[in-house]
């Protein structure tokens, strides 16, 4: 873990991400003048610009990321604000408050989709167009890249974990077809793997809605970078750091993570749910940012000033 911490010679393009759900998350999240707050998913910095705003010059946003480039991005581009910076995980908040001396916090937004920023960033590998290595760490220095993975994997271990991370129901015919290929030669850019996995995949009619290499991408993602570890561990350690009355944002992109922060938020010795169910994107937004199609945001208040957890 890093505090305002990130590698030189990274690039300074701004961010391009725009960030989902904004009006319903400061609605819900109800953040004031001096209070804290943590964005546990800095990305593009749109949320804790809102955020930091709301907070005025009396509070404090926390902008937390696992990737140095949004920290890098975000200590540039929100400088003068009243914001702090670690470049970490997530389900290390409890770390990260103790560095800065900070025991709880007033509110935390968990955004744990990926950031349009990573996407155009050919050299990581997350677009189906990227020349560069099929790498998807949002870490490029903390574990295994996923061409690594799907260079050594067994095909039968690589078709449950496309299944089970993915929902992906041609995952046995995804990694027959990804070990065929890897016989003639390493599989390298993400390119390349999108092409094998799009061959594996029957074509449908009418096309569907979704590129076809999508759920085996995301599952390769949600592993190499323990995507839904994380998110487990971050719901069971935040309440403890939350203030009396402190509130928490989960937008999750896809079901299983969000059947995570479901499951978190029905227990009611720890949580008293505000949304009854996930908020979803208006059509005005969609139409502006296809990207918020399918977010889903869920927030709940703690209970008893945050002692359980």
């Amino acid at each position: 873990m890093a505090t305002t911490e990130y590698s030189k010679g990274m690039t300074s393009v701004s961010s391009i991400h725009t960030p989902v759900l904004s009006a319903e998350v400061l609605s819900l999240l109800e953040i004031r003048p001096g209070m804290r707050v943590v964005d546990g998913t800095l990305g593009g910095g749109g949320h804790t610009r809102l955020f930091a705003e709301a907070v005025g010059p009396t509070g404090l946003v926390i902008g937390i990321d696992r990737d140095p480039a949004a920290i890098e991005r975000g200590s540039r581009e929100l400088a003068g604000l009243p914001v702090r910076f670690a470049q970490a995980n997530y389900r290390d908040l409890p770390e990260v408050l103790d560095a800065l001396a900070i025991d709880r916090v007033d509110r935390v937004l968990l955004d744990v989709g990926l950031s349009s920023d990573q996407l155009a960033d050919d050299a990581r590998g997350f677009s189906f167009d990227s020349e560069g290595p099929l790498d998807l760490r949002f870490d490029p220095t903390e574990g295994e890249p996923a061409w690594r993975l799907v260079n050594r994997m067994r095909p039968e271990t690589l078709a449950d974990l496309i299944h089970e991370f993915g929902e992906e129901r041609f995952s046995r015919r995804i990694a027959r077809r990804i070990a065929t290929a890897r016989e003639k030669e390493p599989i390298r850019s993400a390119r390349d793997f999108a092409r094998i996995v799009t061959s594996a995949i029957p074509r449908q009619y009418p096309p569907p809605r979704i590129h076809p290499a999508t759920r085996t991408f995301q599952a390769l993602r949600i592993a190499v970078n323990e995507e839904l570890k994380s998110l487990r561990i971050a719901l069971e350690r935040i309440p403890s750091r939350l203030a009396p009355g402190g509130r928490l944002a989960v937008i999750s992109f896809h079901s299983l993570e969000d059947r995570l922060a479901k499951e978190a938020f029905r227990n009611r010795q720890v949580w008293e749910p505000l949304t009854r169910g996930p908020v979803e994107a208006t059509d005005d937004e969609v139409a502006r940012n296809p990207r918020s199609r399918s977010a889903k945001l869920r927030v709940g208040q703690v209970i008893g000033g945050g002692e359980a957890g």
